[in-house]
């Protein structure tokens, strides 16, 4: 299974974006929200699936709904802001003051 096979929720009771890959392996990005912002914490990918592309594809996923749905992005989680600073074309989700 690829990185684009896996599926793509919000878990607004955990306060995480999730992209699961079976039902024992979901990797999960740790969000905040206050107003229109939205500070991405912590990404975690389980052990076993690292190296496969998982993480960048739940940042990307990520970002598009923060774009998707008008919220202003903090890059509190280093690997988020290291994927943006890779890829330029989602700085005009990121809050002022964080423009990689």
């Amino acid at each position: 299974m690829m990185a684009d096979d896996y599926t793509f929720s919000v878990n607004k009771n955990m306060n995480q974006f999730e992209l699961v890959v079976d039902e024992d392996n979901i990797a999960f990005l740790e969000f905040y929200t206050d107003g229109k912002k939205m500070f991405l914490n912590h990404t975690e990918v389980p052990v076993d699936l690292r190296g496969r592309g998982i993480a960048a594809k739940l940042v990307e996923k990520s970002l598009a709904y923060c774009r998707e749905n008008n919220l202003i992005v903090v890059p509190a989680c280093s690997y988020v802001a290291h994927f943006i600073d890779d890829n330029p074309q989602w700085n005009d989700v990121l809050s002022e003051g964080y423009q990689m």
